[in-house]
């Protein structure tokens, strides 16, 4: 079995969202490919509730992050290359929900029983693919709508896992959702 991992991403991907599990999944030992719509280098985002604003924010203030390089565009993706998907949240998948060619990795993914892990706004990607119907997961709060569209149960925990997927509320609950990630491909690994 490969060990490499999907990770899609486009512009106003969060940061820790991204490089986070990036380099993580890499010291494991995984491959990690990104993709984008395209091939080529995309922005990235820090988004947060600023603690120390004198006038309140109710949502996340985004600002310019670092970039990251997509290395295959999604339509030239080949699921069964792959061990696993790393989904991660910021403002992008507001638009990569509409891909097509995503959708039917992420399709193809499931179907396959590869574990898919998530992050905050990823799960609108999983909603929008049709798979997360009768699940349980995790997401940002604001998100929880998006959830629940999809057909799924959402509750509020640092990291939930119904297979094939590992959901998580942000990128404060990245070690967690990690730790989760990491052993199902371990578990696949070993079954294969």
């Amino acid at each position: 079995m490969t060990r490499a991992i999907l990770m899609p991403l486009g512009d106003a991907t969060e940061a820790l969202d991204t490089f986070y599990p990036f380099f993580r999944l890499q010291e494991a030992g995984f491959r990690v490919d990104v993709a984008g719509p395209e091939k080529r280098l995309y922005h990235t985002v820090l988004h947060e509730i600023p603690p120390d604003s004198a006038i309140p924010w109710d949502i996340t203030q985004e600002r310019p992050g670092y970039f990251i390089e997509a290395t295959v565009a999604f339509r030239d993706v080949d699921p069964g290359d792959y061990a696993g998907m790393f989904i991660s949240g910021g403002r992008a998948p507001e638009y990569l929900r509409y891909d097509e060619d995503l959708l039917r990795i992420v399709r193809e993914m499931v179907a396959g029983g590869r574990p898919i892990a998530c992050v905050c706004h990823g799960i609108e990607i999983l909603s929008a693919a049709g798979v997360i119907g009768g699940k349980t997961v995790t997401t940002v709060a604001k998100c929880a709508l998006d959830a629940r569209q999809g057909g799924a149960e959402y509750v509020d925990r640092e990291v939930v896992v119904d297979a094939p997927f590992v959901t998580a509320r942000t990128w404060h609950d990245n070690a967690p959702l990690m730790r989760e990630f990491l052993a199902m491909l371990q578990e696949r690994e070993g079954q294969a």
